[in-house]
């Protein structure tokens, strides 16, 4: 099965692939390059959200998407915490190429405030946190309309991370080998494999 690529021109967002560098939970990189993929039906609803953005002067900016199953077991491998990583048994549906961490940026590229960054594991992140300044409360409420709207699902944990309707059983889990180029190292993969040899 292929993936389609996210980015301009045929998508105009904001590409800033958070596990490619060192500002992610883990403090290291997981991927060994920027690659942004999704499944054809998720990419179809992403197009969607992006154009319920722009009339508002808003766009999109994809922190995640296609995340290889190896990927998800470093991550579960760093912090095993079901309530923000998907257990890589269940696979997640990033893997799937269905799932896709973002938020919003103005006209001048300047991100909204959410009231926490992308990544803070924290209650704080929660859908519906009243403890966030009014204004965060109101972009994450945007967001979640814009998403909504456009045919995407939310998880009630995690105010960036929007995935297709009941992916699992529906999107094969992928490895970095469905890519032509790979988006991991293989040290990083091996320490993967080890992981997940672990938890079988």
């Amino acid at each position: 099965m292929s993936l389609v690529e996210i980015g301009p021109p045929h998508f105009d967002v904001d590409i800033s692939i958070a596990y490619a560098t060192r500002e992610n939970f883990t403090g290291q990189p997981v991927y060994s390059r920027p690659g942004c993929y999704l499944h054809a039906d998720a990419a179809e609803r992403l197009a969607r959200a992006i154009a319920l953005a722009k009339p508002q002067g808003l766009r999109l900016k994809i922190f995640d998407a296609f995340r290889p199953a190896e990927a998800q077991w470093a991550l579960w491998a760093h912090t095993p915490d079901p309530e923000f990583l998907a257990d890589p048994k269940r696979g997640s549906p990033h893997s799937m190429g269905a799932a896709v961490d973002l938020t919003l940026v103005d006209s001048n590229g300047r991100e909204l405030d959410m009231g926490t960054g992308f990544d803070a594991f924290a209650p704080l992140s929660h859908h519906g946190n009243t403890q966030i300044s009014a204004e965060a409360q109101r972009n994450r409420f945007v967001l979640l309309g814009l998403m909504s709207a456009a045919g995407w699902d939310f998880y009630s944990s995690e105010w960036w991370h929007y995935q297709l309707f009941q992916p699992r059983g529906k999107y094969p889990v992928l490895s970095d080998n469905a890519l032509t180029q790979p988006m991991m190292s293989d040290a990083v993969k091996r320490r993967a494999a080890e992981t997940a040899a672990k938890y079988a």
